[in-house]
């Protein structure tokens, strides 16, 4: 057995414990079978739920069995942990569509085979769905004390705002959590939960009821969520979330967002998300340490990150989408790819018989804003500082033509070093 409590610990992903003192060894013991918990409230998991999911591969690759719950219940419910007012309920399908999507996902980051240590993706709605309102508050609720449920940091956070509360339906989360770690216990052997820091307060009331019901000893490790170093959360844009879904977020703008990470946050973020043991995270950094500028330690992170939630083929393009930003040659892209790679843009349409008779470069550049005045556009032109698809030119009187389009229907302009316009002819 690999010492996973060890391995959590140098990466900064132990935050509490169920046992300080005794877990490492237990753990060590022989191999346990550990669960955390997605709930399906979107058609995509993002940044902060890949955490739970890669110290779940983290303990198999120790020896350890995963179990990776979908909260096909609980999702229908809402959990009040970290959140400062309730969520909009959403309907049993949109909650099964939304676990189809993800389910995909989570299969990136397990092995699911049929040895001792294979993965095992589970529904909580297959097991919970199965009790009356009544066999639930009789069999399961009167082992709560609402004294403690009360006491629990996200109930009073929740508690303390007079204008949003907390719902019954809320508060009655905890028991739907707990209930899991039991059945899990009880099916699969299940001793051990993980989650974000968030989750402290339900992972240990799962415990005191696994002890309550059935006498099980269960444990629970929670890690810090994860934020850069200016306190925010990771994985938040101006746009919104970063998502493992292609299409929310595509590869490159996916590749991007690590390779623009401030140097603060680089090696905190390698040892979250990366495969990357503590030798080579050394190394990586001390490289990086020689020249910051180069980026060596973002590049690194971005590449293993994007591999792992992409693929090889999906990484090489984002790279190449790098690279013509900084000049490359653009050349076997489509549009779809095209049109993320340019996201932020300008762009102008015309009507694709407009290349049958010929755009003036001169026109081109002046429409597009690149330029103040078409002498302008002369003159950059003369001086070299005119491209069509990163390709310089020179032809003050070059006509664009359906030999210029990149992809099916673009054709993309730069003046200077990073001035760009997207021209569509779709």
């Amino acid at each position: 057995m690999q010492d996973i409590f060890s391995e959590l610990k140098w990466r900064g992903l132990i935050h509490q414990t169920t046992d300080d003192s005794g877990l490492s060894d237990w753990l060590l013991e022989k191999s346990r079978t550990v669960y955390a918990g997605f709930d399906p409230t979107a058609d995509s998991l993002h940044i902060g739920h890949v955490l739970p999911l890669m110290n779940l591969r983290r303990f198999q690759n120790a020896g350890h069995r995963p179990i990776a719950l979908a909260g096909g219940a609980t999702g229908t419910i809402g959990d009040p942990s970290g959140k400062n007012e309730e969520r909009n309920l959403i309907t049993k399908e949109q909650v099964e569509y939304n676990i189809s999507c993800i389910k995909t996902q989570i299969l990136k980051f397990l092995r699911f085979d049929q040895s001792a240590t294979g993965a095992l993706l589970v529904n909580n709605a297959d097991w919970l769905s199965q009790f009356s309102y009544i066999d639930f508050l009789r069999d399961v609720g009167k082992h709560f004390s609402v004294n403690v449920m009360m006491a629990k940091e996200s109930v009073k956070l929740r508690l303390s705002n007079t204008e949003t509360g907390l719902s019954y339906t809320e508060f009655s989360y905890m028991l739907m959590q707990s209930y899991d770690f039991v059945h899990l216990r009880q099916t699969y052997n299940c001793e051990i939960q993980i989650g974000g820091s968030d989750q402290w307060g339900n992972i240990a009331i799962g415990c005191d009821f696994g002890r309550r019901i059935g006498g099980f000893q269960l444990h629970g490790i929670t890690s810090p969520l994860v934020t850069r170093s200016d306190g925010k959360k990771m994985g938040k844009t101006e746009s919104g979330a970063v998502w493992l879904d292609p299409i929310k977020t595509p590869p490159y703008q996916f590749y991007q967002y690590w390779v623009n990470l401030d140097d603060a946050d680089v090696e905190k973020m390698l040892k979250i998300f990366t495969d990357l043991n503590k030798e080579e995270i050394e190394n990586v950094m001390k490289d990086h340490n020689i020249d910051p500028g180069k980026r060596i330690a973002q590049k690194k992170l971005a590449d293993e990150f994007t591999r792992l939630i992409h693929g090889e083929s999906a990484l090489e393009i984002a790279k190449r989408a790098t690279d013509i930003f900084f000049g490359g040659e653009i050349s076997n892209l489509n549009d779809e790819q095209l049109m993320s790679i340019f996201k932020d843009v300008p762009g102008k349409k015309f009507e694709r018989k407009k290349l049958d008779e010929g755009l003036s470069i001169i026109d081109v550049i002046y429409e597009c804003g690149l330029v103040t005045s078409k002498a302008e556009a002369r003159r950059t032109i003369q001086q070299g500082g005119a491209y069509i698809n990163n390709k310089q030119v020179s032809d003050i009187n070059l006509r664009l033509t359906s030999n210029h389009l990149v992809g099916e229907s673009i054709i993309v302009i730069r003046t200077g070093k990073k001035k760009y316009a997207l021209l569509n002819f779709g």
